[in-house]
């Protein structure tokens, strides 16, 4: 557990250094808090660094009711946030750290220059001038009997008494960069509610692709598809073909309904339209042609364009007799089924659902078990897709933290 302040300045020990901790850090260090910072890394900001691999997408220019509506069932909780600390405040900051944005053509925001490095050095150097101690290589290990933190260092464990302290551990996906969910069993230890860790935008299983499948489309990729999933209305976009699945940005866009449709039944079915721009009746038309002394593979060539993986995918899945009745295969061409299995292992997924539940916190964000000691970041029960909505949440609750402890310093209670 961690103490009310009892001197100033006050001193806070934040748990993690990607974007909610150094967020939170910000904030404190600004207020003249005595704030360390500790991760278990070699640097801080390994998987903010990774989500920049091929362009940093920071965050989203779409409307606010839009952009809230990401985060489905946890919407309530993280509009606050976002209230305080959306994504055009978010671009402010941005270039306030003398970094420029652009808007992408899908409405993904990004740095001019794509990267996330220069961001992260301006941003820790504005950190360490503001007077924030970062200690890497320093493992939280939980509390010891007296409510100390215990911390593994270079030196051996160290104990700590902080005034307050924020967790900021992230999810439990991608653990080589420090986020694996360890931080799980010290807070349940101490009552604290959590809801399992689990993949999300991630790929999925099938019960088993052919061996052609495997041996000549494992990687290719899906484009200009949709996938519907129950009655909604099917998205646009594009997918990869796994050796064991499927995977890529539509798939995660579903991840979180296929996961728990999965949960609930065993299995989830997705239909796969091939056409999206083309109706059923004109594509059974164009199958109705005389194809002569062509082959079916050559006949969905030339009057549909439908070859290589999708050609696969309509061999692989659809019954022999339906290449014979337009009809079927028209139908077959536009609904396709896929039948996923399970996730794809919680290490490799972009990002995870589960953890801290809000109803565990006050306002705040502070654990309403353990007062002085707040949350924030991925390690929070919420979930979003790709496309800048992850990374502003992160943001967001870090802030939202940091001011939550100044209050509390403040109050003394």
């Amino acid at each position: 557990m961690t103490q009310a302040p009892t001197s100033s300045p006050a001193h806070v020990a934040i748990i993690g250094g990607g974007p909610a901790g150094l967020m939170a850090a910000e904030v404190l260090s600004q207020a003249g808090v005595k704030v360390d910072l500790y991760d278990g890394m070699p640097s801080v900001g390994r998987k903010f660094l990774l989500a920049g691999v091929g362009g940093m997408n920071i965050t989203h220019s779409e409307a606010y009711p839009a952009f809230l509506s990401r985060y489905a069932e946890r919407a309530p909780h993280i509009a606050p946030l976002l209230r305080g600390f959306g994504a055009d405040a978010l671009c402010q900051w941005i270039h306030d750290l003398g970094i420029d944005t652009f808007i992408g053509s899908s409405g993904r925001v990004f740095p001019t220059d794509m990267k996330a490095a220069p961001l992260l050095r301006a941003w820790l150097k504005r950190l360490r001038d503001s007077g924030v101690v970062i200690h890497t290589r320093h493992r939280w290990l939980g509390w010891d009997a007296h409510g100390a933190l215990r911390i593994d260092s270079p030196e051996g464990e160290k104990t700590l008494h902080p005034d307050a302290t924020l967790l900021a551990l992230g999810g439990g996906s991608w653990s080589r960069l420090g986020s694996d969910g360890a931080w799980m069993l010290p807070l349940e230890q101490h009552g604290v509610g959590l809801a399992p860790l689990q993949p999300s935008n991630c790929g999925f299983e099938v019960q088993a692709w052919s061996e052609l499948m495997v041996s000549k489309f494992a990687g290719a990729p899906l484009k200009n598809i949709a996938i519907g999933l129950n009655d909604d209305v099917p998205r646009l976009g594009e997918c990869v073909i796994t050796a064991t699945g499927i995977e890529g940005s539509l798939i995660y866009a579903l991840s979180a309904p296929i996961r728990e449709a999965i949960n609930q039944h065993g299995s989830a079915t997705i239909h796969l339209d091939l056409l999206p721009g083309r109706p059923v009746d004109k594509i059974q038309t164009a199958l109705s042609k005389p194809r002569g002394s062509r082959s079916m593979a050559k006949h969905l060539h030339s009057q549909l364009g439908i070859d290589g993986v999708k050609a696969a995918l309509l061999r692989e899945l659809t019954a022999a007799e339906a290449f014979a009745d337009p009809g079927l295969l028209a139908k077959a061409i536009k609904a396709l089924p896929v039948t996923l299995m399970k996730t794809r292992p919680l290490d490799e997924a972009i990002s995870s659902a589960g953890g801290v539940l809000f109803e565990s916190m006050d306002e705040r964000l502070m654990l309403k078990q353990m007062p002085g000691v707040f949350c924030a970041g991925e390690m929070l029960d919420w979930e979003a897709p790709t496309g800048g909505y992850l990374l502003t949440a992160c943001f967001a609750s870090g802030r939202a933290a940091g001011l939550g402890i100044l209050e509390w310093l403040n109050s003394g209670s």
